[in-house]
């Protein structure tokens, strides 16, 4: 159900741990208290930026939205000690769920994901009432995650231009129709000494000890002991969640949904936004 009016978004900055300051995008500051706040966490190497068109159109019923930039990534601070752990990105959504002080249905992608299954266990379900989980789950296939990190590798010394980064978004997501322009990599990219970088930290990329498949049985646990409703949804071409990380994932957490969109990959959100955010905003509101 549409408000009927196109909300705008504001940029917000709340505390996360070790007083970083976090930025993100937030639509419906004043929306009413009766409903829940939506927090939508992006994946590794994304940005807020990613959410655009779902944080809209969750705008547009009504909902407060808040798309958040993760430690490290976009306009959030960079980690002076480069602690991305998922155990830091955890505190950090939930020092912002305290200073929110309202019922959060979280939406995270991948990385976001993983910290949203902590994140909702330590807060607890009367601050965390929803989760959805985006081609993510804890056993994920460690050569998708591999490929992600490869692509994230292979440019971190930046591109000679847009269109260079272009090419190589679209060698990396050959399911994805090309863009006509490469003017929307503006959101991910900065330009510095005339190249073209990515615009997350790549200390990132350096500490092994920090690989969320490392806390596997710690991830399960957290989401084995959620006791709010949960869907998880799998891009159809993902080559990071297979579909018996799924039916694993659904044995252990029997109450969680699953939905499947047959025309995604890992990056679920942005390959068939439509269909994605139909979902979505079903869970939400119901």
């Amino acid at each position: 159900m549409s408000t009927g009016k196109h909300s705008e978004s504001r940029v917000v900055t709340f505390r996360g741990v070790d007083d970083l300051s976090l930025v993100g995008d937030e639509w419906n500051a004043d929306a009413p208290p009766d409903r829940p706040v939506v927090l939508l966490l992006h994946g590794g190497g994304q940005n807020r930026h990613s959410w655009k068109n779902t944080g809209q159109i969750l705008a547009d019923q009504g909902l407060r939205v808040i798309a958040l930039d993760s430690r490290g990534h976009g306009d959030s601070d960079r980690s002076p000690s480069a602690n991305y752990s998922i155990e830091a990105l955890c505190g950090d959504v939930v020092q912002i769920l305290n200073q929110l002080a309202r019922p959060v249905v979280l939406i995270g992608a991948s990385m976001g994901g993983l910290t949203g299954i902590l994140a909702a266990h330590e807060a607890g379900p009367d601050l965390v009432t929803k989760l959805v989980l985006v081609d993510v789950v804890p056993r994920f296939e460690k050569s998708g995650s591999a490929r992600i990190r490869d692509f994230m590798f292979n440019h971190v010394h930046g591109f000679d231009s847009l269109e260079q980064a272009a090419d190589a978004v679209a060698e990396y997501l050959p399911h994805r129709t090309k863009p006509r322009s490469a003017e929307g990599l503006k959101k991910n990219l900065r330009l510095r000494d005339g190249r073209w970088y990515w615009h997350w930290d790549p200390a990132f990329l350096t500490k092994p000890e920090d690989d969320p498949f490392m806390r596997v049985e710690k991830l399960e646990h957290a989401a084995m002991n959620l006791t709010v409703p949960i869907l998880l949804i799998r891009g159809k071409l993902s080559d990071v969640v297979s579909t018996e990380g799924v039916q694993d994932f659904l044995e252990k957490v029997p109450a969680a949904e699953f939905t499947e969109l047959s025309e995604a990959g890992h990056t679920a959100a942005g390959d068939d936004n439509d269909a994605f955010t139909e979902v979505v905003v079903e869970f939400v509101n119901r």
